[in-house]
């Protein structure tokens, strides 16, 4: 098999974790009319997939360590096809809210051996160059997930009823399955369980910066996609695909700069601190404009131009925090990582649903944290030489 193939493989993973709640929302009024629930629910069908693959994250990096990734990768994919299958049988039988909620708490603990498992498999594999280029196309099948499963969901809720829907994870993690056993070898760890603790106190410096960097990035994203999603229905009165064709331009921004990004890192870390550098001050320059600019037009060409500047510094962070540890502790601090990320991805449309009423506030809310991003960039460059040494190989 090609490295192509792998390629794909890999990249369908965080695709399956988009999918867990992103396919979703088109179909939330089906799913609350058959189950008879009202509209506040729809909060709870979203977090109970996010709260379980949060807080599960952490424990499935530290047994892939152990078990090795392929093993645990196996087990989450299995685990989310049960759920899956569960929240089919809960449409079958008179809308049982009860197994409904089970079935998406195990598609969330499935959930949480996807991505960041993915982006410590490609630390483990690939090293210099194509390492640098994995870990930039694992952000670039991010944004296409993110664009695509809004417009999966809204088709599937015409074609056939909502827990029908569901049968899209088991096709794919079956997908998966077959390509995982055809071209990744079962590998064995042993690691030192000292080593992990020792690793944060070595590499704290590093790591709690990018952690947050990353973490911050995602909220944003997030947090203004949900407000831009908001803003253009209640104040303008678009809807549908319309709506969803807004959603192309910010994050077809942020895929193409991954892309781009991930192609050129190699293994020159201070290029990789300059492309940081250049997304950070992409991001933060026109979240700052929007204060006093804020027309529709005006938003979306400085989230576009913003969230290109995040597809600049994911791939690096990426890079930095996959290349800076061994293989046998890498799944535990790399999905640290994607705690923190998902973290974000969940806290943002919680926090923007408040500052929504109050468009300059929330504005310059938006920039001080783009700042404190900047704020930890500096910190990182003041002291990276001498403290620690990233190795992007």
């Amino acid at each position: 098999m090609t490295n192509k193939v792998l390629q794909l493989v890999i990249g369908l993973l965080p695709i399956l974790m988009v999918l867990g709640n992103s396919m979703l929302i088109p179909i939330l009024p089906s799913i609350e009319a058959d189950l008879h629930l009202n509209s506040s629910w729809s909060g709870f069908i979203l977090s109970s997939f996010t709260i379980p693959a949060a807080l599960v994250i952490p424990f499935v990096g530290m047994l892939s360590d152990r078990y090795g990734r392929k093993r645990l990768i196996i087990v989450s994919l299995w685990i989310m096809i049960l759920g899956s299958v569960l929240c089919v049988v809960s449409g079958e039988v008179n809308g049982n809210v009860r197994l409904f909620m089970i079935g998406r708490g195990l598609q969330g603990v499935g959930a949480a051996g996807t991505t960041p498992l993915a982006m410590a498999l490609i630390g483990d594999i690939f090293q210099g160059q194509e390492r640098s280029r994995m870990l930039g196309s694992l952000e670039v099948f991010n944004g296409i997930g993110k664009v695509v499963a809004p417009i999966t969901g809204a088709t599937l809720a015409i074609l056939v009823h909502w827990n029908h829907s569901f049968w899209v994870f088991p096709l794919l993690c079956v997908v998966i399955l077959i390509g995982l056993r055809e071209t990744i070898e079962t590998r064995h760890h042993n690691p030192n369980k000292k080593a992990h603790y020792s690793i944060f106190i070595t590499k704290w410096r590093l790591l709690f910066p990018l952690y947050t960097m990353g973490g911050i990035g995602l909220f944003l994203l997030f947090g203004i996609l949900f407000f831009l999603s908001y803003h253009i229905e209640n104040t303008f009165h678009i809807d549908g695909f319309f709506k969803g064709f807004t959603f192309i331009f910010p994050l077809g921004a942020m895929t193409i700069s991954s892309y781009w990004c991930g192609g050129r890192l190699k293994t020159d870390e201070e290029l990789g601190w300059t492309y940081m550098k250049c997304g950070l001050l992409m991001m933060s320059v026109p979240l700052g404009f929007l204060i006093f600019f804020s027309s529709l037009g005006f938003l979306m060409f400085f989230i576009t131009v913003s969230f290109g500047g995040l597809g600049l510094m994911l791939p690096v962070i990426n890079a930095f925090i996959t290349g800076s540890v061994s293989e046998h502790e890498r799944g535990l601090i790399v999905s640290i990582y994607g705690a923190v990320r998902f973290g974000g991805v969940a806290l943002g449309p919680i926090a923007y649903s408040l500052w929504k009423d109050n468009m300059v506030e929330m504005y310059s809310i938006t920039f001080a944290f783009s700042l404190i991003n900047l704020l930890l960039f500096m910190f990182l460059a003041k002291r990276r030489k001498g403290v620690y040494s990233p190795e992007i190989q």
